[in-house]
């Protein structure tokens, strides 16, 4: 079954805004009386943006005046249309959506409070080129654990959306596997699910007005992985590591029950907060999940900024980990193998006060890439310089770690 995941699609929603203005204004205002018809707006200068342009003008000296929309064509391919609106108060209306680099009309018209329209003036913008495309421009799929991995810049930091397909075999044609926005810089996702052998994927580029960029269609071998046999974890309490409070021992942090868990002491002790488990085998990981103490959603002991380290010798020595390294460091035994943030609600409410819904997001668990270059590790070690609430202590209930163990 095809999965649909969408990621800060509030971002998406609360761009796709219809007025541009610079005061707040109700256009279902009271009709007047006053039929008389306003002049057409004048002097117009255009100023061209990514995808857009703003179009400045002056306004017909109507006393009346309530708005002045304009009307245009995003997509010659679609003939999809906008109508945005920009009140009295201004003389700049954003036009914005559009497909290409090019030169499209645009349609402005004044209008009372009694409804009554002006003749329409016609202007051309030509808008640079859209985000969605250059977006699209550094577009990269690759193998990845289990399925594709997908890799993007967006340097301009506007929501875009990255869909992945896949056809199966004897599939007639590709469907919509997963779908990821965001307004971040640096795009990187994998959609996995798959077995080993050769699938046929394919990546576009989307934006909020519904414009697509071309497809990038490539046939991959996902890489094996596996979820790492619990069985084999132990505990490898080194003498750095946080000092285990009220029973909360380490290894009910891989027992299984998301209702006990790793719990260290409520004390002023050194950032970071840090717990070493053996894996048992020698693995590549590829991702690893974390279950956070409900209860407690975006609060008190619950990582908020963590780092893993790694080693792969037999019996690693203890190493003082810093509350921050890049990505790679060494420090004795032990290489940092990814630094990780946990996102904050995802309703945009403050980490105090989430929503039902954010507190059921995040009882789910959240689950954290491995970068792909980091090297095989026999011990995980996890870091925490932060916690929800900042207190010196940290909490987890539950781990579930994936790689290839061969």
């Amino acid at each position: 079954m095809f999965k649909i995941q969408l990621q800060h699609i509030l971002a998406i929603a609360a761009a796709g805004y219809l007025f541009s203005c610079t005061k707040a204004i109700d256009y279902n205002d009271p009709v007047s009386d006053d039929k008389t018809k306003p002049e057409a707006i004048s002097n117009i200068k255009v100023s061209n943006f990514k995808g857009g342009s703003f179009i400045t003008y002056s306004l017909p000296k109507t006393e009346n005046l309530l708005y002045v929309k304009a009307d245009y064509v995003i997509n010659d391919v679609t003939g999809k249309k906008r109508q945005t609106k920009s009140s009295y108060y201004s003389d700049t209306i954003k036009v914005e959506g559009f497909a290409e680099k090019k030169e499209y009309e645009v349609t402005l018209t004044a209008v009372t409070r009694a409804n009554v329209e002006s003749d329409p003036v016609t202007v051309k913008v030509h808008p640079d080129t859209p985000v969605y495309k250059l977006v699209a421009k550094s577009l990269q799929i690759s193998a990845d654990f289990g399925g594709v991995n997908v890799q993007t810049s967006n340097v301009n930091k506007k929501p875009v959306g990255a869909i992945v397909l896949y056809k199966p075999d004897g599939a007639p044609d590709y469907a919509i596997y997963e779908q990821r926005f965001s307004d971040i810089e640096q795009v990187s996702f994998s959609s996995r699910g798959f077995d080993t052998l050769p699938k046929q994927f394919a990546v576009y580029i989307t934006d909020q007005w519904g414009n697509n960029s071309d497809t990038v269609y490539k046939t991959i071998n996902p890489l094996f992985e596996v979820q790492l046999d619990k069985n084999k974890f132990f505990g490898n309490t080194l003498p750095s590591d946080g000092k285990v409070g009220f029973g909360w021992v380490l290894e009910r942090l891989w027992d299984g029950n998301h209702g006990s868990g790793w719990h260290t002491v409520q004390e002023s002790m050194p950032l970071p907060i840090v717990a070493t488990i053996g894996l048992g085998v020698s693995a590549k990981l590829s991702r690893f999940k974390l279950i956070g103490r409900s209860g407690y959603e975006f609060a008190h002991g619950n990582p908020k900024v963590f780092s893993i380290w790694g080693s792969n010798v037999a019996a690693p020595a203890d190493a003082v980990l810093p509350v921050f390294a890049e990505e790679g460091a060494v420090i004795g035994d032990w290489v940092n193998l990814g630094n990780y943030t946990w996102p904050g609600p995802p309703s945009g409410a403050n980490p105090t006060s989430p929503t039902a819904a954010d507190r059921a997001v995040y009882n789910q668990g959240m689950e954290f890439n491995v970068p792909f270059s980091a090297p095989k590790t026999r011990f995980f070690r996890m870091a925490v310089s932060e916690s929800w609430s900042g207190a010196t202590m940290a909490h987890a209930m539950e781990v579930y770690i994936y790689g290839n163990t061969n």
